[in-house]
């Protein structure tokens, strides 16, 4: 090993630990895990969320596991019958390269990663953010390209509002942190704000990689793990999209591999510590649960090390000033949009009920311990799915590594221990994380890849080169040939087919159909209407949303008329509302509407209004929040809200109009613009021709 990567062997007073609590702690946190992550618990527990796909996970579990017991244990057969040298799942020459070559292999992969990721943002994701999260984070970071961190209202958030958006104090900018929109607007700086994930992600298998070769002892495993972390379906499908866990996992292994060179340096090292201490800052500028789960462990032992060593008090304080530099700048950005350093926009957004604990959430049911324990289940078994695509349990090879290993390193225990609390944290979350997989634990991808590595060391330790060697590697070798050549196409061309009106180019779309310096009414569900009438009448976000699942559509419809016809706003709009909230255990999903989230309380009648509205909502309709990042040939997107919209045509006198909508109901229905008469819109609405019709110049 070159000089500047010491083995761990020559942190000995760091590492090598005799075996403490270990031995009891073992068998109790294998147990526990595999319980968790393979077992439908959730499905036991009644009244709260489902694994309804659990059967079929379990049944691919079952048919694959067979599949790849019979193949391995063939080539492992063969392997003792005529294979005379297997003794290392990488080559084992790794440490007699010349350092030439490491070079090559060390930038080559990243490298590769790379042009992987930017294919599948391309081809999988058509380089468009595909959920709400990424569409907003995608409009702050144009707010900060314009040099600033909020936007001036247009005080019309009934026509121009977004969920997760907020609109307060005559300022419009997003609910989430700011480091997140901050990558996207470097990348969009350059035209390519698709290319943040991947560049993010191959800098990524840098770090760990840097990471690896300074505390794993096994020589193959630091090359193996980055190149099987790299390729992994999970970390490929998350590094193409604008998802903020992927800059977010960036920043904590860079933060990680930076506190390894320090613990591990002979020498002080204050400008690593500064570094370290930065990544573990900018993560929570990004993702700040995820970087507390990271940070706490590392935080920890540097402050043991400085009541140790006197070189340790330098290091902590570098350290500490770099955690100091990214959260101050996230205070400083939550000061000039909420007002508070301390408020964050999601909690401005739905109030103290978003934070973590077990309280009431913004929106469903109380959120208690035992909904935690279904959440974290949940996640853990959509993870034995998602990570690595294999015909048997992804977790399974790094459970039985644990297993196996008889003592931990320091590091093993500094991951672990972070692995532990992301899932504490989770734990204590109310809200169900997915895409593209469980997004909540994809910072537990490089820990769950490097105790997978370790495991045919860990066999052959045991029971020498022999079989159960052999067939580890075999296995292992089965899986992935099986992943790659079955389920992985499989996902990408699902994945590929999925959120059409997401991926649909609004701009392009207009400059064919010749839309220009147009007022473009966008026609959405009736059920997003009402949340966004609701919005109109200054109701708060958390509560609109609330009300919208608690109430019949057609009475919620009936209820915003009569309060709009009174100008009954703000609070006292939402106390009339929620004494609508008396039959919210009777509803159940509407049998009229094809937008499966809008209730309906059996036995009541739909009155002429609504019945049009089902009517419309049938004729076809699409999503607002992507057309909020059109931006091209002068064109104003608004959310259609029929005769409301006579506000928008006063704002917008001298505008051409048209409307856009799907052309059907159906799935992937095309998306066109209609043009749209004033006098149309007059007689369809029933008001005066002069309340559309703009004067005279």
């Amino acid at each position: 090993m070159p000089a500047s990567h010491p083995s761990p062997q020559d942190a000995a007073p760091l590492l090598a630990r005799p075996r403490g609590a270990w031995p009891w702690v073992r068998w109790p946190l294998v147990l526990s895990l595999t319980a968790l992550a393979f077992l439908p618990i959730v499905n036991w527990i009644p009244g709260g969320h489902e694994a309804d796909w659990y059967a079929g996970a379990l049944a691919m579990w079952q048919s694959g596991g067979l599949l790849v017991f019979g193949l391995a244990t063939v080539l492992a057969l063969f392997s003792l019958r005529y294979g005379r040298r297997v003794t290392a799942p990488v080559p084992p020459t790794t440490e007699r390269w010349r350092r030439p070559v490491r070079r090559i292999v060390a930038l080559g992969v990243p490298l590769t990663a790379l042009l992987v990721y930017a294919w599948v943002a391309t081809v999988v994701w058509s380089r468009r953010p595909i959920i709400i999260d990424e569409i907003v984070q995608f409009v702050q970071a144009r707010i900060f390209e314009q040099g600033r961190f909020w936007m001036q209202s247009h005080g019309l958030p009934e026509f121009f509002g977004s969920v997760f958006v907020l609109d307060v104090n005559g300022r419009v900018f997003g609910q989430f942190p700011p480091g997140g929109p901050a990558v996207l607007a470097l990348g969009d700086a350059f035209g390519a704000a698709w290319l943040a994930g991947p560049v993010c992600a191959a800098l990524t298998t840098v770090f760990l990689l840097s990471f690896l070769r300074r505390t794993e002892t096994g020589r193959s495993v630091p090359w193996a793990a980055t190149v099987v972390f790299a390729f992994a379906p999970f970390t490929v499908f998350m590094s193409g999209t604008h998802m903020n866990h992927v800059p977010t996992l960036t920043a904590l292994i860079g933060a990680t591999a930076a506190f390894a060179r320090v613990v591990t340096s002979t020498s002080p090292q204050p400008w690593m510590a500064l570094l370290s201490g930065a990544g573990y800052g900018i993560a929570a500028a990004i993702r700040p649960a995820d970087a507390l789960a990271f940070a706490v462990p590392a935080g920890a032992w540097y402050v043991l090390r400085a009541m140790k060593e006197r070189r340790g008090v330098g290091e902590l304080l570098a350290a500490g000033v770099g955690v100091a530099l990214p959260v101050l700048a996230m205070l400083w950005f939550n000061a000039r949009t909420t007002g508070d350093p301390l408020l964050f926009g999601y909690q401005l957004y739905w109030g103290k009920a978003h934070d973590l604990g077990f309280h009431r959430a913004p929106w469903g049911p109380v959120h208690t311990p035992l909904r935690g324990l279904e959440l974290v289940n949940i996640y853990l078994l959509q993870l034995q799915q998602y990570l690595f695509e294999a015909p048997i349990p992804s977790l399974l090879p790094a459970l039985i590594a644990i297993g196996l290993t008889t003592r931990l390193t320091a590091f093993d225990r500094l991951l672990l221990s972070s692995g532990g609390l992301l899932l504490l944290v989770y734990f204590a979350y109310w809200h169900r994380g997915f895409f593209p997989g469980p997004r909540f634990l994809y910072p537990l991808t490089p820990i769950v890849v490097w105790w997978t590595v370790r495991l045919p060391s860990l066999v052959r330790a045991r029971w020498g080169n022999g079989f159960a060697f052999r067939f580890t590697l075999a296995s292992l070798g089965v899986s992935a040939a099986i992943a790659l050549v079955s389920q992985v196409p499989l996902r990408a061309a699902g994945y590929a087919r999925s959120a059409f009106t997401m991926r649909w180019d609004a701009d392009t779309a207009a400059a064919s159909a010749g839309v220009r310096n147009a007022l473009v009414l966008v026609r959405e569900s009736w059920g997003a209407e009402l949340i966004a009438r609701m919005w109109g009448l200054r109701v708060p976000r958390a509560f609109a949303e609330e009300a919208y699942h608690s109430i019949d559509g057609c009475v919620l419809e009936t209820t915003l008329s009569d309060l709009s016809h009174r100008g009954v706003t703000g609070t006292p709009a939402a106390e009339e509302v929620r004494l609508l909230f008396r039959d919210s255990a009777r509803l159940i999903a509407s049998p009229f509407s094809t937008d499966g989230s809008e209730r309906f309380l059996p036995g009541s009648t739909y009155t002429a209004t609504c019945r049009a509205r089902v009517e419309e909502e049938r004729s076809g309709f699409t999503l607002y929040a992507p057309l909020m990042l059109a931006h091209e040939y002068g064109n104003v997107y608004a959310r259609d809200l029929h005769a409301l919209d006579t506000v928008l045509l006063r704002v917008f006198p001298r505008r051409p109009i048209f409307l856009l909508k799907a052309e059907s109901d159906a799935l992937g229905a095309r998306l066109r613009y209609y043009p749209v008469r004033r006098d149309s819109l007059a007689r369809d609405w029933g008001v005066p021709l002069d309340a559309v019709v703009p004067p005279a110049p």
